[in-house]
C-alpha cells in the first residue's frame, strides 16, 4: 500500500490532483481499481492537505449485482457511500440494440456519475485508472484513430463545471492486483455480456505481447506521454 500511496503522491506532485477544500467523489464500479483507489484515498486523507470524500456506484440494470460489501467497506473507511439505479442496461441492449455497446455505456454512466456527483455537492470526480489504462488508451488512439491521445490525469469539464481526476495513473497494474488481493477487496463481479470482449481486452493483450519482446516497453511508453521535449499528451489544461 506503501508503494500505492507514493504513486499517488507522484502524481499528486506533477499535476496538482487535489487541494484543500475539494470535495472528491470515488466512482466505485466494483472492480478492484475503483476499490483500492477508494482505500487509498482514505488514507491519503492522512498526509494530504483536507479534502471530502465520498464514493458512488452506478447499479447499470445487470444482474446480479450486489454492493452489500462496498457499503460495509464504506462505513469502516468513514466515507460516505451512494448507489444510483440506472436503466443504462435497457436503453443499450434492450432499446437501442447497440452492436457496439461499449462506447455508448461509457457516455451514459460518465453522464449518470456527474450528475449523481453535483447532486451531492461533489465537483471533483476521481477514476481508477492505473498506467496500463493511459498505454492501453493511447493505443486505441493510434491504431483505430491514427492520432496522439490518451486519458489525462486531470481535466476540468466546464460544462458539467466538473474536474476529472486519476490519481492511480503512475501505479502499474500488477502492483493493483497485487495490493487488491492482499487487501481482499470486496470486488463485484461485472455481470455485463461485453466485459473481457472489447477492443481494449485487445490491446490488452497486445501489450502483453510486446512487453516479451521488449520488457521495458512500459516504461517506455510512459515516458513517450509525459515526455515535453516533442509533444506532451499529457496536457492537463485541455479538456479530453
Amino acid at each position: 500500500m506503501k508503494y500505492v500511496l507514493g504513486c499517488i503522491r507522484r502524481a499528486q506532485d506533477e499535476f496538482a490532483l487535489i487541494k484543500e477544500g475539494d470535495r472528491v467523489a470515488v466512482g466505485v464500479s466494483g472492480g478492484k481499481d475503483s476499490l483500492l483507489l477508494l482505500n487509498a484515498l482514505a488514507l491519503y486523507r492522512k498526509f494530504a492537505p483536507p479534502f471530502s470524500l465520498m464514493a458512488i456506484t452506478l447499479k447499470l440494470g445487470f444482474e446480479p449485482f450486489d454492493v452489500s460489501r462496498v457499503a460495509e467497506l464504506c462505513q469502516e473507511l468513514d466515507v460516505p457511500y451512494k448507489v444510483v439505479e440506472t436503466d443504462i442496461k435497457q436503453v443499450v441492449f434492450d432499446i437501442r440494440k447497440e452492436k457496439n455497446p461499449c462506447a455508448l455505456c461509457a457516455k451514459l454512466r460518465r453522464g449518470a456519475l456527474h450528475t449523481a456527483a453535483l447532486e451531492e455537492g461533489y465537483d471533483v470526480i476521481a477514476l481508477g485508472h492505473h498506467r496500463e489504462d493511459a498505454l492501453e488508451t493511447l493505443m486505441l488512439s493510434v491504431i483505430y484513430e491514427g492520432r496522439l491521445a490518451t486519458i489525462p490525469p486531470k481535466v476540468f469539464l466546464p460544462r458539467r463545471g466538473i474536474t476529472l481526476i486519476r490519481p492511480m495513473i503512475l501505479l502499474p497494474e500488477k502492483h493493483a492486483i497485487g495490493v487488491s488481493k492482499k487487501l481482499d477487496l470486496p470486488i463485484v463481479h461485472n455481470p455485463c455480456p461485453q466485459n473481457g470482449a472489447s477492443k481494449r481486452q485487445d490491446m490488452k493483450e497486445m501489450l502483453k505481447v510486446m512487453t516479451k519482446a521488449v520488457p521495458d516497453i512500459k516504461e517506455k511508453l510512459l515516458h513517450a506521454i509525459s515526455s515535453t521535449e516533442h509533444y506532451r499528451l499529457w496536457d492537463i489544461s485541455k479538456e479530453m
